[in-house]
């Protein structure tokens, strides 16, 4: 029986959080070792005598963490998706994967292909999709069982552990559940991965089963470009077309610099049910012309991307980002001025990490021995431990890239405070202000969009992780285990759940 298990990573935003929404603005995104998988195989183990003839076919998508199954009949001609049973537990991003990656096989195949294609339809589609614990808030879980808040306490859950849900009141009314998340992107991995497992089970695409396979310029990904284009679109008209789809670029690609693609490539599917078949809809989408741009771009040698959970819940970006944009109209002039300022601190902290990466690979001795000395002190005792001009000129980039990273966040406030959000709250400042303070910390911000979502920090060196961890702990922030992993999509050997617990935790180190 064919089985295909495709895996695609979270993300964290370093910059260009609301700026990224606008062509030609740049941001920095770096995928993670948190990944969604999701495993395609057929419902059937064989076809019934008359099914040939049959113009529907059977879906079954399970989510083990959510203990939720939705059946659905999928129609062949026009690709349409009936839900059998009255369901509030229905999933939109899944739902649009599934009928663009199979509009994209029929688009794509000629007759005979198509025949094939048809049969392999008719054995039905059971869909599984699982998500690393990293996606989720399991906070409240290791309180209950009276555990320390810490990373090791992370590690003791099994993966693929059961979301709970929020129910918080709020103004005196309890809200509708909603899985409490840490802000990586999980409805971006979740699409990609399914519809790369999709494309790959129906023999649109063959991924590698690494993506460190890929050129390291970003050439020469044709396959890895059809997942990109029918994710964006499977992604955009499920969340209602808000984003600049930074997301799922480095869902597919990994690590990277990210401009947007111009919104008008995705209007023929905008519009898609207004007569046009699917198949025709999804073979434009696919022609279109996608300007996105991207360049591999991860973090210097050395340094460590540390997540931390403040408990304080998440936020919504949608919402968030329709306040900026009404901030926008209201006071053009001085929300162009706040822009210009964010925009020219993200490109001077992207010039100082550029610069990092060319010091340390043609100066490795004299970055090693900075990046170790600087990594146990506060930064205002790092240039007294440079001692010749090499070791000065690494000491003064790493300390530009601080200024960069406090020009940012001073920006990112006054444009809150301006749009009337919280984009960097008084919480979470006095949180990153103590965090940057900690002996062997380059950076730390708010991801994305901001609010109270998880906090990053970039850390030099081995030891200074360890003390980030213990300083925000003494703060109540959990440390996760996520770190920056550079790949993006790619095939799995085996279902992820029949390995071994520690090999979902071989590539984190917990002190």
């Amino acid at each position: 029986m064919a089985v295909v298990v495709a895996s695609a990573p979270g993300k964290v935003l370093m910059t260009g959080g609301y700026l990224i929404l606008e062509r030609p603005n740049a941001g920095l995104v770096l995928s993670t070792n948190a990944r969604f998988y999701a495993i395609v195989k057929p419902l059937y183990d064989e076809l019934k005598p008359d099914s040939w003839a049959w113009a529907w076919t059977d879906v079954k998508l399970t989510s083990p963490q959510m203990s939720r199954e939705t059946t659905y009949k999928m129609s062949l001609k026009h690709l349409l998706l009936q839900c059998t049973a009255s369901s509030d537990s229905r999933n939109p991003f899944v739902e649009y994967a599934l009928q663009y990656s199979v509009a994209a096989a029929y688009a794509n195949f000629d007759s005979d292909k198509k025949n094939v294609l048809h049969k392999l339809l008719l054995e039905g589609l059971d869909i599984t999709i699982l998500g690393s614990n990293d996606f989720y808030s399991y906070r409240k879980q290791i309180e209950a069982l009276g555990l320390p808040l810490s990373p090791e306490s992370l590690a003791k859950l099994t993966p693929f552990t059961s979301i709970t849900l929020n129910t918080e009141v709020s103004n005196g009314e309890t809200s509708k559940p909603e899985v409490a998340k840490t802000g990586l992107g999980s409805s971006a991995a979740m699409t990609t991965a399914v519809v790369a497992a999709l494309l790959n089970y129906l023999g649109v695409v063959n991924l590698s089963s690494s993506s460190e396979d890929q050129d390291q310029d970003m050439t020469g990904t044709a396959d890895l470009d059809v997942v990109h284009a029918i994710a964006q679109t499977a992604h955009c008209i499920a969340q209602g077309k808000v984003g600049s789809g930074f997301d799922i670029s480095s869902a597919v690609y990994g690590s990277q610099r990210y401009v947007r693609f111009s919104p008008e490539v995705l209007s023929s599917a905008q519009v898609a049910y207004e007569g046009k078949p699917l198949d025709e809809v999804i073979s434009e989408v696919l022609k279109g012309k996608w300007d996105h741009e991207r360049t591999k771009s991860s973090l210097p040698p050395m340094m460590t991307l540390l997540l931390g959970e403040p408990g304080s819940g998440g936020s919504s970006t949608p919402s968030m980002v329709g306040a900026v944009r009404k901030w926008q109209k209201s006071d053009p002039r001085r929300s162009k001025e706040t822009w210009i300022n964010l925009s020219n601190a993200n490109s001077a902290l992207e010039e100082q990490l550029n610069l990092l990466r060319k010091l340390a690979a043609e100066h490795t001795d004299a970055y090693q021995c900075v990046i170790n000395s600087c990594s146990i002190r506060k930064s205002e005792e790092w240039m007294e431990q440079a001692t010749e001009p090499r070791q000065v000129e690494i000491v003064k980039a790493l300390l530009d890239s601080r200024g960069s990273m406090l020009e940012i966040r001073k920006h990112m406030r006054l444009m809150g405070e301006a749009a009337g959000i919280p984009i960097e709250p008084v919480s979470q400042t006095q949180l990153l202000d103590a965090t940057m303070n900690t002996e062997g910390v380059l950076l730390a911000g708010v991801p994305g969009a901001g609010g109270f979502d998880a906090v990053f920090a970039v850390t030099l060196g081995d030891a200074s992780s360890t003390n980030l961890t213990k300083a925000w702990s003494s703060h109540n922030v959990l440390a996760m285990l996520v770190r920056e992993d550079p790949r993006g999509v790619s095939l799995e050997s085996t279902d992820p759940r029949a390995r071994e617990i520690t090999s979902a935790f071989s590539a984190v180190h917990v002190e």
